[in-house]
């Protein structure tokens, strides 16, 4: 059972989402077009009654691992790979977001409706996370065979595991072996 590791605010969205897809278990919520607008209207970014289609579905996909691949660069302390802002910038294009003002101030909102609501929504999120400071805490797992969104609440934003006890030990193990493996130099 894994730590859950929630974000604060709207950008648990963006962990939520990126989460869809377990590699451990093997599992994925937007495993086809029923699956994926099944997810989106249970998180109310769409309330669309007809499921996505397979094109649309795609591109949530696409833009879900182009997500993930930002929170490894996150964990890594490195900029953000160029495929992924490539794929998030041609997702952002066919969503359509509009600033909206109301008496606490403006914020981005989608203006569209199914994956492309679902879209503008979560990288409106993404965008705000990226100017109010928590962008840089939500984090993937390194573990190849994890990659799970979570997000670093230590105080010095030095977390790396989504669970210590388990990827962190078995990263750590495998380390141990390989330097045990290692011939000694004499």
């Amino acid at each position: 059972m894994r730590e859950t590791h929630h974000a604060p605010g709207r950008i648990e969205f963006v962990r939520e989402f990126v989460n869809t897809r377990d590699i451990e278990e093997g599992t994925d919520e937007l495993e086809d077009a029923e699956a994926a607008s099944a997810w989106l209207r249970s998180k109310d970014l769409s309330d669309d009654a007809e499921a996505l289609s397979e094109k649309d579905r795609r591109r949530l996909v696409a833009v879900r691992e182009a997500l993930r691949a930002l929170l490894l660069a996150n964990n890594a302390g490195e900029p953000p790979p160029a495929e992924a802002l490539d794929v998030l910038n041609e997702g952002s294009a066919e969503a359509s977001l509009s600033l909206r003002f109301e008496p606490e101030g403006a914020e981005l909102v989608s203006a569209g409706g199914g994956a492309n609501a679902a879209l503008a929504e979560l990288l409106a999120i993404v965008h705000s996370s990226m100017r109010d400071g928590t962008w840089e805490r939500l984090k993937a797992c390194p573990a190849e065979d994890c990659h799970w969104a979570f997000y670093d609440r230590s105080r010095n934003r030095s977390a790396t595991w989504c669970q210590m006890g388990a990827c962190g030990n078995r990263s750590k193990a495998r380390a141990f072996r390989a330097r045990r493996r290692r011939p000694a130099r004499g």
